[in-house]
């Protein structure tokens, strides 16, 4: 009995060996020997519409999970179109391995068919370019892929796979997952942590990042709660602490409010936990830049890069690590501290309140061709379940989401930190496949939504249930508010012309309803809800605003 192998079934053994159960691909004939070995796999190979939504959805997988997301991408075209969900990765520190075929070995540096240099193109957006030119090691370069992916701060790792060497046989054995630490707290650091909260009367907790695990969130938010410290989430990070527990403290970065941004200035003691103050949370390097604040941060990245302002104290420990070790800890009680925890509080509930009266005065005196995108937030609120995902990419419309939707559980909240368009939809399938039996939601713009949409035929072939609320204000919404701020009046490069999206929808074999006014809102989001709950469909909501309706 010959129990040779090739190649490319060496690589999807190994990716079984490290518990991969979902692949996201775009086929390509530079790797056909990888799809080979995926034919009998226990492996669910989800085929994609656009390598970018590819990478977008093994991005979100990373997320989710917590695992490196699984995309396959052919050479040239394909891996430049995959190349933003690189990019998004890098920038969001999050595990994920782009497998790319490549032209035969005989045939580089001649010019040859979709020829490309991987380390040159992926080198700076990624922390490691292996290249498969020996079959013997393919499966070596597949558990070091995982381990650079996953060790440190996590981040994207590209391997490149030869067409002819990906079709040799194989021979030895696979090799064994490489375990990744995961740092630790020793006792005389954990006290100079708890002795800085204790003797603050204004302390705070900034969390964000990766390596986070249901439990951490927990631990992190019982520790909070029980010792009077506000929590204040990264940008597109809320689901850290649950959205009404007493130590939520609200956001930082776009779109956050101006007392989340005292809050961060005003702390006497700032905790970072799994996160940098970077660019976007620091408002472009301007709040709590003085050295004269004191920050402890706990994170694995050594380099701490893109970290602005002071470091007081750098602990090298993931959050799970990190919080498991304070989750037991007491502080002395203070009465400053818990004056200080209370108003942190009450201005996030400010800021995240839709009242009744707010509705209601919008559904009066708005212009009644047009639906309110903050009405339309309110009644689906009013119907979600508390294990709800949300899944939003970039532009104004995520200020809805970002606001207003509740996020009670970890993960709850899949997004970009870098300003992708596109994210949405990809998403919000991985969440449906990853977690069938929890609502994934979908907050997306007509823009930005237009991007991917191609994979509502994803979603639908793979029966991935998604609610999808799309605004439509006919825009780009983002760069026009900036327009204005700059060059007011003189709209320019800004404006689309959409096609019916729920007619669309219908056409990909989803349920597309349409929104033209504040009196349909409440029957169609009733309906909405009852789609894609009980007939486990994949639902758009097509929700017509005005396009002078640019932020909450």
């Amino acid at each position: 009995m010959n129990n040779t192998i090739h190649g490319g079934q060496a690589i999807v053994d190994s990716l079984q060996l490290h518990g991969v159960s979902r692949a996201y691909v775009v086929p390509g004939e530079s790797y056909l020997s990888v799809l080979d070995g995926l034919y009998n796999a226990d492996i669910q190979t989800v085929v994609c519409r656009h390598e970018a939504a590819c990478t977008y959805m093994a991005d979100a997988h990373g997320k989710f999970t917590g695992k490196p997301g699984i995309a396959m991408v052919t050479r040239g075209p394909g891996a430049a179109q995959a190349y933003t969900g690189i990019h998004t990765a890098w920038q969001d520190g999050v595990p994920l391995i782009l497998f790319v075929g490549l032209i035969p070995v005989a045939d580089r540096n001649r010019e040859s068919f979709q020829e490309f240099d991987p380390n040159q193109w992926f080198s700076s957006q990624c922390k490691r370019v292996f290249i498969l030119d020996e079959v013997s090691r393919a499966s070596e370069i597949v558990a070091k892929a995982f381990h650079a992916a996953l060790e440190g701060r996590p981040g994207p790792v590209v391997v490149g796979l030869p067409e002819d060497i990906i079709k040799q046989e194989f021979h030895g054995q696979l090799h064994p997952v490489i375990p990744v630490a995961e740092g630790g707290v020793a006792d005389d650091k954990l006290t100079i942590i708890l002795d800085a909260l204790s003797n603050a009367a204004k302390p705070l907790i900034f969390a964000g990042g990766q390596n986070w695990t249901p439990e951490a969130s927990e631990q992190l938010t019982q520790f909070a709660e029980d010792n009077h410290i506000p929590v204040i989430h990264d940008w597109r990070a809320s689901d850290r602490v649950t959205f009404d527990s007493p130590a939520h403290a609200g956001y930082l970065g776009y779109g956050r409010s101006d007392e989340c941004a005292a809050l961060i200035e005003t702390a006497d003691v700032l905790l970072t936990v799994g996160t940098v103050l970077g660019d976007v949370a620091s408002d472009g390097y301007r709040l709590r830049q003085s050295f004269d604040k004191p920050n402890y941060i706990v994170n694995l990245d050594t380099s701490l890069r893109g970290h602005s302002g002071s470091v007081t104290e750098h602990i090298v420990a993931s959050p799970i690590s990190f919080t498991k070790a304070i989750s037991k800890a007491s502080l002395a009680s203070s009465d400053s501290r818990d004056v200080w925890f209370n108003y942190c509080h009450q201005q996030q509930r400010k800021d995240c309140a839709l009242s009744n009266q707010e509705t209601e005065n919008i559904s009066v005196s708005a212009d009644p061709s047009y639906a309110s995108m903050t009405h339309v937030i309110r009644e689906l609120v009013a119907l979600l379940p508390t294990d709800a995902v949300y899944s939003f990419g970039a532009g104004n419309h995520c200020l809805w989401a970002q606001r207003y939707l509740p996020t009670h559980t970890f993960p709850s909240q899949l997004s970009t930190r870098n300003g992708a368009m596109g994210y949405s939809l990809p998403a919000g399938i991985v969440a449906a496949l990853e977690s069938p039996e929890r609502l994934s939601v979908v907050v997306t713009g007509d823009g930005e939504f237009m991007m991917n949409e191609a994979e509502l035929s994803t979603s639908i072939r793979y029966q991935a249930p998604v609610l999808i609320i799309l605004m439509d204000n006919q825009q780009f919404g983002t760069i026009r508010q900036h327009q204005e701020a700059h060059y007011p009046g003189r709209i320019s490069g800004t404006q689309l012309h959409n096609p019916d999206f729920a007619a669309l929808a219908n056409a990909f074999g989803a349920h597309g309803i349409r929104v033209a006014s504040n009196r349909d809102i409440k029957t169609s989001v009733t309906e909405a809800m009852q789609v894609v709950t009980k007939e486990r469909k994949t639902v758009l909501l097509h929700v017509i605003t005005d396009p002078d309706e640019l932020m909450p």
